[in-house]
């Protein structure tokens, strides 16, 4: 058996722990719920006002004096280990994000589990990598392998979970460990259907686009839905700054005050408790007004960012998901009220929203299509969902420059590489500085191709003023010319460096 087929072994078995340990998350979530706030949550008042105020605490506290590991955002710091640690991923972060986010989302915290889960798929991929004595080149590779099957299995989107962490966590499409991020995707996404049923994570219904003038609206909702993403986005970062800036007495106090904040807000709005989904998949059946809708997320929004900006544990994924569902559906319910044409349900702008608020935070608008897409499962959705998409990320990249999780790592003292960055930076070739051929050219200049790196002509410049440019072909013919202070020029006024 070659390495590469027990690589691709490893991936399933990585899939299948990670899928039973996720379940064994959310069934533990839904007991800490379901013994602190009751059923319905929210409905006993002041369990509803403790509960969040206590979990949150506490769990604070155990992250920050017990399990500092499981500290911050899954997400990030399973890219720190990617590119930092090569991979490596202590097993006591996946034990302290186990029990800290189980606590405080149990407890009713207004945060999600899926980038907990993510951490928690990488750190069981690391453990089982150095179990079978994988060689340090593959353990940078396994990590995103056991992050796509903790997400697969937390949000039940395989399809997902591997744009996700190829777009996000991996910073790039390698080739050469796709298929076994694709096999631990499916593979935990099957554990988790076998557990916990095969259900969609909502009951979307039927959607059709009723008029073409409506994209205009779809439009306007990434227009607002860039902006919010952007203010979201600056919100969250300077929150977590001032908090680690803050003294170790009011560090301690402010989780507390974020969860007293959870309950007291629920005590008239349980809907902003926990993750939410059940929420959203009531506005998707059109179970709230517009204003409803619009007080939810923006309540959400803003208990999101004290609660993780606070230090609370718990992931970022779910409460986006769930502003971006509001805002969507209450503008949709505006538009609907308005719009002199007839109009689609309500329920379309909530899954809209969903995916164009999370394109404008994450930063990673092919994952937010194809997830609107794999809930939905119906193509007609696709092309609002593009168009606010794309509107709501440009937006958002213009008034914010900095992603997200690009910001968190930046405030942790690291630097690493975004795929963002990376689909903008392509390399230079010769054919990008060439300059016209001239009138005359001198014989014997050196020669070189217009698909060559741009590095290679720089080189050859150290002891010539000019090179020729000329094609591949036989024989060769001339294109024009490259010089050293044609391409200062060029990138002088490009303002890069040379």
């Amino acid at each position: 058996m070659t390495d590469t087929h027990r690589f691709l072994l490893l991936s399933i078995l990585i899939g299948l722990a990670a899928g039973l340990l996720v379940t064994s998350f959310h069934i533990a979530i839904e007991l800490t719920s379901w013994t602190v706030l009751g059923l319905p949550a929210g409905g006993a008042k002041w369990s509803t006002i403790l509960g969040p105020t206590i979990g949150a605490g506490l769990a604070a506290l155990f992250v920050r004096h017990v399990a500092k590991a499981a500290r911050g955002s899954g997400i990030s710091y399973t890219k720190s280990a990617i590119y930092v640690s090569d991979g490596y991923i202590p097993t006591s972060s996946v034990a302290g994000k186990f029990t800290a986010c189980a606590a405080s989302i149990g407890s009713g915290v207004p945060l999600g589990p899926e980038d907990p889960a993510l951490q928690m798929g990488a750190g069981i991929a690391s453990l089982l990598g150095r179990a079978f004595r994988v060689t340090r080149d593959h353990m940078r590779l396994i990590a995103p392998v056991g992050a796509a099957a903790g997400i697969a299995a937390a949000f039940n989107t395989p399809i997902t979970a591997v744009l996700f962490v190829i777009e996000e966590v991996l910073s790039g499409w390698n080739a050469g460990v796709l298929g076994s991020i694709v096999l631990s995707a499916v593979a935990a996404s099957v554990v988790t259907r076998t557990f916990l049923g095969d259900q969609p994570l909502f009951r979307v219904p039927d959607f059709t686009l009723t008029d073409p003038s409506e994209l205009l609206v779809y439009a306007a909702i990434g227009l607002i839905g860039g902006v919010l993403g952007a203010f979201y986005t600056r919100s969250l970062l300077f929150m977590r700054e001032r908090t680690l800036r803050v003294p170790r007495a009011v560090a301690t106090a402010l989780p507390f005050a974020a969860g007293l904040a959870v309950g007291a807000t629920a005590w008239w709005l349980p809907g902003v408790l926990g993750a939410g989904y059940p929420v959203i998949d009531a506005a998707l059946h059109d179970e709230f007004a517009w204003p409803m809708l619009l007080a939810l997320g923006l309540s959400k929004a803003a208990l999101t960012v004290f609660c993780f900006g606070a230090g609370v544990p718990g992931g970022l994924f779910a409460p986006t998901l769930f502003v971006g569902a509001m805002i969507g559906g209450g503008l949709g319910g505006v538009a609907t009220a308005y719009w002199p044409v007839p109009m689609s349900p309500p329920s379309a702008y909530v899954l809209v929203g969903m995916g164009t608020f999370f394109a404008a935070v994450f930063r990673t608008p092919m994952t937010s299509i194809f997830m609107v897409f794999e809930v939905s499962a119906t193509y007609v959705i696709i092309l609002p969902v593009m168009v606010a998409n794309m509107v709501a990320y440009l937006v958002s990249r213009a008034l914010e420059s900095r992603s997200l999780f690009e910001g968190m790592i930046a405030q942790d003292g690291t630097r690493l590489p975004s795929l963002e960055a990376a689909r903008e930076r392509r390399a230079l070739t010769v054919e990008d500085v060439m300059l016209p051929l001239p009138d005359h050219v001198a014989d014997g200049l050196p020669e070189v191709h217009p698909d060559q790196p741009l590095d290679v002509a720089l080189e050859a410049l150290r002891t010539r003023p000019t090179l020729l440019v000329v094609t591949r072909g036989t024989p060769p013919r001339a294109l024009g010319i490259v010089s050293r202070t044609g391409i200062a020029e060029w990138l002088g006024i490009l303002d890069s460096p040379l």
